[in-house]
C-alpha cells in the first residue's frame, strides 16, 4: 500500500491558498470604485486558476504530458514538483522551492504587494486634499497599482507557469493599460492642466532610469 501523500486533488488547499491570497491583496488595494473592483476581480480570477493548477487539477501537465515524458523520461511529471516547470525544464534538480526562478518570483510578487500598498497610500491621502496623487510610486509612473498587479501576476508566472495563467495574463495587462486610459481620461477633465503636465513629467508604466536613481518625491 502507498502511502505517499497526493500531489493533485487538494482542493482545500485551492480554497485556503486562494481565499488567503486574494485577502491579502484586499488589504493592499483597499478597492472602492467599479473600476476598481473590476481590476481586483480580474486579478482574483488569474489567482484561482493559478491554485486551481498548482494544487487542484493539473491541466497543464496533462496536456503537455506526451511531450514532457518522452523529452524528461526520468521526471515524475505528476508529481507536486514537477509543477514547478521551469526548475525541472532547466536541469534544477534540488528542491524546486529553493530554484532560482522560485526565489526571483518572491522578489516580483513582494515587490508588487508594497508597490500597491504603498500606491494606495499616496492615492487615499490625495484623494482626501482632494489633489492630485504625485508622491512615493505616483511620481514614478502614473499607474502604480496596476504596476504592481503586474509584478504579482509575472512572479507566479515565475513560480508556477499553467497553460490558462499564460493566456490569461496578456489579456489582463491588455485590460489594466485600458483602464488606466480611462482613468487618465477622467483625470484630463477633473484636473486640466495639472494632469496634463503630470503626464508629461511621469511615465505611463515604466519608470526611467535616472528616476529610479532618485528617491520617491
Amino acid at each position: 500500500m502507498s502511502t505517499e501523500a497526493p500531489a493533485y486533488g487538494l482542493w482545500s488547499l485551492v480554497i485556503i491558498n486562494s481565499v488567503i491570497f486574494i485577502a491579502f491583496a484586499y488589504s493592499f488595494f483597499k478597492p472602492q470604485t467599479s473600476r476598481d473592483w473590476r481590476s481586483f476581480g480580474a486579478f482574483s480570477a488569474f489567482l484561482v486558476a493559478l491554485f486551481t493548477e498548482m494544487y487542484g487539477f493539473p491541466l497543464t501537465i496533462y496536456f503537455l504530458s506526451g511531450w514532457l515524458q518522452t523529452r524528461y523520461p526520468t521526471i515524475d511529471w505528476f508529481s507536486h514538483d514537477a509543477g514547478h516547470l521551469l526548475e525541472e525544464l532547466f536541469g534544477w534538480r534540488a528542491n524546486p522551492h529553493f530554484g532560482p526562478f522560485h526565489l526571483l518570483s518572491f522578489i516580483f510578487i513582494g515587490g508588487g504587494f508594497v508597490v500597491i500598498s504603498a500606491a494606495w497610500k499616496a492615492l487615499y491621502e490625495a484623494q482626501q486634499r482632494r489633489q492630485l496623487a504625485t508622491i512615493g510610486p505616483y511620481s514614478y509612473v502614473r499607474h502604480p497599482q496596476y504596476v504592481g498587479f503586474v509584478l504579482v501576476m509575472f512572479g507566479f508566472l515565475l513560480q508556477w507557469p499553467t497553460i490558462l495563467t499564460l493566456a490569461m495574463f496578456p489579456v489582463l495587462v491588455w485590460m489594466y493599460v485600458r483602464l488606466a486610459r480611462q482613468e487618465e481620461r477622467e483625470a484630463l477633465s477633473a484636473f486640466g492642466e495639472a494632469y496634463a503636465g503630470y503626464m508629461a513629467r511621469v511615465p505611463a508604466f515604466v519608470p526611467r532610469l535616472n528616476r529610479l536613481r532618485q528617491p520617491a518625491a
